[in-house]
Order: structure tokens, then sequence, then C-alpha cells
């Protein structure tokens, strides 16, 4: 019988120039998705990550912990110069 555990994953949504919603998930190298709506990415990402976590785990292989110890994902303001 199989149990389920959680995990929790960081991911990254950016809107490209079409207007698309790309996420990314720095601990799963390679696992990439979209979708049109924010929510929709969100749902492509979950299935994604499913996707990947069950390969890795069929192949023997073990499901990637997080380490953000080191890593600060935010906003930084910049001061810019700009020709008058």
């Amino acid at each position: 019988m199989a149990t389920h555990v959680v995990h929790n994953f960081t991911v990254i949504i950016e809107r490209d120039e079409d207007g698309m919603y790309v996420v990314s998930v720095p601990a799963l190298p390679g696992c990439h998705t979209e979708g049109r709506t924010l929510e929709e990415a969100k749902a492509m990402a979950v299935d994604a990550i499913q996707g990947y976590c069950e390969s890795l785990l069929a192949h023997g292989e073990t499901i990637p912990q997080e380490s953000w110890a080191e890593a600060f994902i935010g906003n930084i303001p910049v001061s810019l110069r700009v020709p008058a």
C-alpha cells in the first residue's frame, strides 16, 4: 500500500513576451512547464513535479530536498541614470 508524503518545491513563474507563464523548478533540473494563466501554470507545475518525481522513484533515485540556506529570491531596487 502506497503512502503519500507532501514535499514543498520552490517554483519560479515568469511571464514571457508572448504572455505565457513559464515555470521552472530549481531543485529539479530540467523541470519546466508553462500555462496561459497563472492558475494554469501552477496546476501544470504540480503535474510536472509529480511526473519528474515519479520518474526518479521508478529509477531508484531519491527526491531532491531543497537547500536554500544560501539563496535569495526577491526584488532589489536599482537606481539607474538615464539620458535626459
